[in-house]
C-alpha cells in the first residue's frame, strides 16, 4: 500500500453556477490540478507551519452542470483513491459514486442540509455509543447509496466542527505523544500543529471525505472551535489571558481557521479583496517566484491584528441563491466585552449586517451559531444574567452572576441585550415591508445548545409581511447525556419561563419587540437538519442517523421532524 501526497480534501467548497472552489492539504510542496469534463486547473500550493495546501478554482463550468473531477498532485493521480491508495474509500462495504462538481442550477430551488456541534471518534460500535450515530456520515451514506435520493446544493456547519477544548481519545494520545499532557493546556489543544490534526480526525474518515468532496460546504466557527466560553464576558478574557498557553492557542485557533475554513467560504472575487490571498495569487501566478510562499509570520501576523481590533476584519459572509439569500454571522470573534459597553456585535460587524438584512427575496436565511431566539423563560434569564454580572444589584451579585453565566453557558443573543435589540428591530423591519418587499420568511439557522427545535415570532394575522422562524439543529455527533437533556428541557421550557420573567422585570431588562412561541421540539438526537424551498412554503425536515442491528457501521436516515413553514 502506497502513501497518497493527498494528506486532506478534496473538499469542495464555494460553488456557483459557473465556478467551484476545490481545497486540499498536500504532503509536500506541490502542483494541484483538478480536471473535470474538457477543462483543467491548477494552483501551486503555499505553506504554513511546514503544511502545505491550495486552492483552485475551477471556472468556466456549466450551469446546473454535474460533473465528475479528479485530482492530481504534480501529474501523479490521487483523486479518485485507487486499490493500492492508503486513503482508498470503500472500508465500509464498497466504493462511493465519483466526486462531482455540481453548479448551481439557475431557477432551482434550494435545498440546503445544515446544522452544528460534531466531535469526530470512531463509527463503530464503541463510538456510536459514547457519541451517538453520525448524523453527518449517516445522510453522506444515504447520497452515496440511493440513486433516487434528492442532493443538498450545500451543507452549512454553524459552529463547533472540531472540539478544541473536549478532546477525543484519538485526539489525546496524537498530543500524548508530542508533549507533557500533566502541563496546561493538558488534553486541550496548544499549537497549529494539533489542530491541522483535529481536522484530519474530522474530515478524513472515508465516506465524510467522499461527502465533502463532493458537496459544496460553507462554515462558520464557535466557541469549541477555540475553547468553550470563548469572548463571554471581559471577566473571562481578563483570566485567559493570564494563562501561559492561551496566545498561542487563539493564534494557532483564528490561522488554522482562515486555513481550513474561511477561506472556502468566499467567492473567487471576495477571496481577491484578503491582502493575504492576494499574496498566494500573485506567487502562484509568477513564473519567477521560485519556491512555495510560506505563509507562516504574515497568518500570525495578520490574526494578531485581527485579535487586538476585531473591527478591522470580518469573518461573516453572504451570498445569494436566486431568490434566497442566505447571511452567515461571526458571533463570537466581534464581540464587544468592556463593562460599559457590551455588545455582540461590533460597530463594523453590526452596520455590515444592517446593509445585509433587506427583502426583494422570497427567503431570508440568516446564519448564527447560537441561536437567536432562545426559549422565553431562558431568553430572559440570560438577560437578567447579564444585568446581574453587570452590577445591576450590587457588586457581591455581579461577581455570582459571572460564575453563573460560565457555568451554565448563559452568553446567547440574549445574554447580548443590546445587539439583539438592535437585530430584533432590523429582521422586524424586514418581515413588514420596511426594507424592500417582504420576504415570505426570515429564518435564523442555528445550532449550540445540543438540542434541536422551531420557534416562531408571534404576529397578529392582520400585520403585514412574512414569517419570523428560528430553526436550531445540534448536534450533528456530541449529544448531551439523558441526565442533561432532562435538566436542559426543564430549565429550558419548564421552571424557566415563569422565573425568567420575574426576575429580569426586577434587573429592568428591556422587553423584546416581539414575543415569540415554540412550534416544534425540542429534541435531542444527533441530527442533521434539511431545508427545501417549495412552493407552498420552507420546509425543514430533521434526519438521524439510525442503526439496525449489529450494521453500526451503515446507518439508515430517519426523519424525526418535519415542518412546513407556509407563507402568511
Amino acid at each position: 500500500m502506497t502513501t497518497s501526497p493527498l494528506v486532506l480534501g478534496p473538499l469542495i467548497r464555494y460553488v456557483d453556477q459557473t465556478s467551484a472552489s476545490i481545497w486540499v492539504e498536500t504532503g509536500d510542496t506541490a502542483l494541484v490540478t483538478v480536471r473535470a469534463g474538457e477543462g483543467s486547473w491548477q494552483a501551486r500550493t503555499f505553506a504554513v507551519h511546514g503544511h502545505h495546501y491550495a486552492m483552485v478554482v475551477a471556472e468556466g463550468l456549466r450551469p446546473g452542470s454535474v460533473t465528475p473531477y479528479s485530482v492530481e498532485v504534480d501529474d501523479r493521480p490521487v483523486w479518485p483513491p485507487t486499490e493500492e491508495s492508503d486513503d482508498r474509500q470503500g472500508s465500509e462495504g464498497g466504493d462511493y459514486p465519483p466526486s462531482v462538481i455540481a453548479t448551481l442550477k439557475p431557477g432551482k430551488p434550494l435545498r440546503l442540509a445544515f446544522g452544528s456541534c460534531r466531535t469526530s471518534t470512531s463509527h463503530d460500535r464503541a463510538g456510536n455509543k459514547t457519541h451517538g450515530v453520525d448524523a453527518l456520515r449517516s445522510l453522506a451514506l444515504n447520497m452515496a447509496t440511493d440513486p433516487d435520493v434528492r442532493w443538498p446544493d450545500l451543507v452549512l456547519f454553524l459552529g463547533d466542527q472540531v472540539y478544541a477544548d473536549e478532546t477525543t481519545k484519538e485526539m489525546q494520545e496524537f498530543i500524548a505523544a508530542r508533549r507533557d499532557i500533566a502541563k496546561a493546556p493538558g488534553t486541550e489543544l496548544k499549537d497549529y500543529e494539533e489542530y491541522c490534526h483535529l481536522y484530519k480526525l474530522a474530515w478524513s474518515d472515508p465516506l465524510n471525505r467522499w461527502l465533502l468532496s463532493t458537496l459544496p460546504s460553507s462554515m462558520i466557527f464557535d466557541d469549541h472551535d477555540v475553547r468553550d466560553d470563548w469572548n463571554t464576558s471581559f471577566a473571562w478574557k481578563q483570566e485567559i489571558e493570564q494563562t501561559d498557553w492561551w496566545h498561542e492557542r487563539i493564534v494557532s485557533g483564528l490561522a488554522s481557521y482562515w486555513v481550513y475554513q474561511h477561506l472556502g467560504n468566499l467567492s473567487p472575487q471576495e477571496r481577491e479583496k484578503d491582502e493575504l490571498w492576494q499574496r498566494v495569487v500573485h506567487h502562484d501566478a509568477d513564473p519567477d517566484a521560485g519556491d512555495e510562499l510560506d505563509l507562516t509570520d504574515e497568518l500570525e501576523a495578520k490574526v494578531e491584528r485581527v485579535r487586538a481590533e476585531p473591527e478591522t476584519f470580518r469573518w461573516s459572509y453572504a451570498r445569494d441563491f436566486g431568490d434566497v439569500r442566505l447571511v452567515v454571522v461571526d458571533s463570537r470573534a466581534a464581540r464587544v466585552l468592556e463593562p460599559d459597553r457590551r455588545e455582540l456585535l461590533d460597530v463594523t460587524e453590526r452596520t455590515w449586517l444592517d446593509g445585509q438584512l433587506r427583502g426583494d427575496v422570497r427567503h431570508l436565511l440568516i446564519g448564527t451559531s447560537l441561536p437567536f431566539l432562545m426559549p422565553p423563560g431562558a431568553h430572559y434569564l440570560e438577560a437578567w444574567n447579564e444585568a446581574l454580572a453587570g452590577g445591576a444589584w450590587g457588586r457581591r451579585s455581579a461577581a455570582f452572576g459571572e460564575k453563573l453565566r460560565r457555568t451554565v453557558d448563559l452568553e446567547h443573543w440574549a445574554a447580548f441585550q443590546k445587539s439583539f435589540q438592535d437585530v430584533a428591530r432590523m429582521v422586524l423591519e424586514v418581515a413588514e415591508g420596511r426594507r424592500g418587499a417582504a420576504p415570505q420568511t426570515v429564518t435564523f439557522l442555528s445550532g449550540d445548545v445540543h438540542h434541536s427545535y422551531l420557534a416562531e415570532v408571534r404576529r397578529e394575522p392582520s400585520a403585514p409581511g412574512g414569517r419570523i422562524v428560528q430553526a436550531v439543529c445540534s448536534p450533528i455527533r456530541n449529544p448531551l447525556k439523558r441526565r442533561m437533556r432532562f435538566a436542559t428541557a426543564a430549565l429550558s421550557y419548564g421552571v424557566a419561563g415563569p422565573i425568567g420573567k420575574v426576575v429580569s422585570r426586577s434587573a429592568k431588562v428591556p422587553h423584546a419587540p416581539f414575543s415569540w412561541h415554540n412550534v416544534a421540539g425540542p429534541w435531542f438526537d444527533n441530527s442533521i437538519a434539511v431545508l427545501e424551498d417549495r412552493p407552498n412554503g420552507l420546509l425543514i425536515r430533521w434526519l438521524v442517523g439510525v442503526v439496525d442491528g449489529h450494521d453500526d457501521a451503515r446507518p439508515r436516515l430517519r426523519a424525526v421532524a418535519e415542518e412546513l413553514i407556509r407563507p402568511r
